[in-house]
């Protein structure tokens, strides 16, 4: 019995060891199959990309008008302040800028920039770049409009005068700089192609395409890139460009087609979307006699279901908002600055009371009409009675300054820069003035501390939901899509569609 025992006991230690063996014979297999997948990803790593342009027209960024030039200009041509994701203001070709007075700006530049031909970058290219927009008809030009004078204290330095106090002015500074230099023997065309000092340069332009590689001569250059050339084909149109990316030629695009997808279908690629420039709102003319009751404008507010609007007229192809900032501005914070859709404290609010107004409306922006009738429809069930006066574009205008109307149906392409006195400042749309909020609107002016700005920035947004002057409704949707072979960080904003863009690759 013993020596049974005893065998039973060997045969099982053996297939023990038999069985370690095949587990650690496997574990080395699985090792190396997992390193050679490694090995295999990082050899067939590309460092080629390759961008669509519809409808070319110039590699200056000055000239050009087309949204794609722009965008991948800023691979290209830097400004002196860029903004970063959530749109705040950093250095980029100036090292540092400050507020003098009122209307005065002294800006320090970098002194370690050179152009992409090994030129230094000085304030010459600066005053150079602001002249030239301030007497062309560029995207750029209402950047510079209210600039009366540019003084060079030295290369690195420069003072910046202003015709009248802007808010925020550094915001305008976010408009690409062209070498002075480059210009003294050419003319200023746009046919000539421009040195930069950003990332890539232009190496080859066709009529078929331009090729970028990286800039050997950038300030930057602690930056590696990753990749080594983008090539950007030219099309005709966007329908080519689109059935382009829908066949793989194409590894981005960005647009604000609300239609895309019947264009490039539902696979192959990732979207990001956000919202656009694009900002629709109510002015409430709080001198109109009914409108000046704070409790009728906020029952307004609660008794608009945006989301209706949005989808009914819209096809869900807008974001609602709440608020001017609230598209990702640094300024803006998580909370509502809306009280949203609530027919229930509408009705408490009106307490029975039947109210008539007028609502005025483009009469040649049709969709526009129709959000003004679902506004309407929606109101009639709260005893608000709604009376939409169609103006013509020249009546509508004149309504604007003359202030004559009721409520207003407005839209806005919004600026970068955080300034509100559009809405909320002397001569604004909805008439509003309230005496704490002039008093941010006069601090926040000149202030640096982004910690005081924050928390004024707040305190805005906590009178705007308790006074309601303003109704805002929806802003356009902005999309970028990646081919799904794209590798690395893409975090776009309707600012900057490449931030990242040195770790990408495919």
């Amino acid at each position: 019995m013993k020596s049974n025992f005893f065998k039973y006991i060997f045969a099982i230690f053996v297939i023990g060891i038999m069985i370690f063996a095949i587990y650690k014979i496997k574990t080395e297999e699985e090792k190396e199959e997992q390193q050679q997948t490694q090995v295999n990803v990082q050899e067939e790593k590309i460092t080629e990309i390759t961008l669509g342009v519809a409808s070319f027209d110039s590699t200056n960024p000055l000239f050009s008008k087309n949204k794609n030039i722009q965008d991948i200009s800023k691979l290209i041509y830097e400004p002196l302040i860029e903004l970063s994701e959530d749109y705040k203001a950093q250095p980029c070709l100036a090292e540092e800028w400050a507020k003098q007075n009122a209307t005065t700006y002294i800006i320090k530049l970098k002194d370690n920039v050179r152009w992409a031909n090994g030129e230094k970058f000085i304030a010459d290219d600066v005053k150079f770049t602001i002249d030239k927009l301030k007497n062309m008809d560029s995207i750029y030009s209402s950047n510079v409009q209210n600039i009366a004078n540019v003084e060079i204290t030295d290369d690195y330095t420069l003072k910046i005068y202003l015709d009248k106090e802007i808010p925020f002015f550094e915001y305008n500074l976010t408009f690409p700089i062209l070498s002075s230099l480059f210009y003294q023997d050419k003319e200023f065309s746009d046919g000539i192609v421009p040195v930069g000092t950003g990332m890539y340069e232009y190496t080859d332009v066709q009529s078929t395409h331009l090729t970028l590689q990286p800039n050997n001569n950038r300030w930057n250059s602690k930056t590696e890139l990753t990749l080594t050339k983008i090539t950007i084909n030219l099309y005709s149109s966007l329908a080519e460009m689109y059935n382009s990316f829908k066949m793989g030629n194409i590894d981005v695009i960005d647009t604000q087609n609300s239609n895309l997808q019947e264009y490039i279908g539902s696979i192959g690629y990732a979207k990001k979307e956000m919202k656009g420039r694009e900002h629709d709102f109510l002015a409430l003319n709080t001198k109109n006699t009914t409108l000046a009751k704070k409790e009728v404008r906020k029952a307004i507010s609660y008794a608009i279901d945006k989301t209706n609007i949005v989808s009914n007229i819209f096809n869900s192809q807008y974001y609602t908002s709440n608020f001017p900032l609230d598209y990702g501005n640094w300024l803006y914070q998580t909370e509502e600055a809306s009280a949203g859709y609530n027919p229930d404290q509408a009705k408490q609010l009106l307490k029975s009371q039947k109210i008539q107004l007028n609502l005025s409306v483009k009469a040649s922006d049709k969709a526009r009409v129709l959000v003004a009738q679902n506004i309407q429809a929606q109101l009639k069930n709260l005893g608000i009675n709604l009376n939409i006066v169609e103006l013509t574009d020249e009546q509508y205008y004149n309504s604007i300054n003359t202030k004559n109307y009721d409520i207003l149906l407005c839209s806005i392409n919004l600026s970068y820069s955080p300034n509100l006195e559009t809405f909320l400042g002397k001569n604004n749309l909805a008439n509003y003035s309230n005496d704490e909020i002039n008093g941010i609107l006069e601090e926040v002016k000149n202030t640096t501390d982004e910690n005081v700005l924050k928390e004024r920035y707040k305190r805005i947004a906590e009178i705007y939901k308790e006074e309601v002057p303003y109704i805002s409704l929806y802003n356009n949707k902005f999309t970028v899509c990646y081919h799904s072979n794209l590798k690395g960080d893409t975090t776009p904003n309707w600012y900057n569609v490449f931030y990242h863009i040195s770790g990408w690759y495919k």
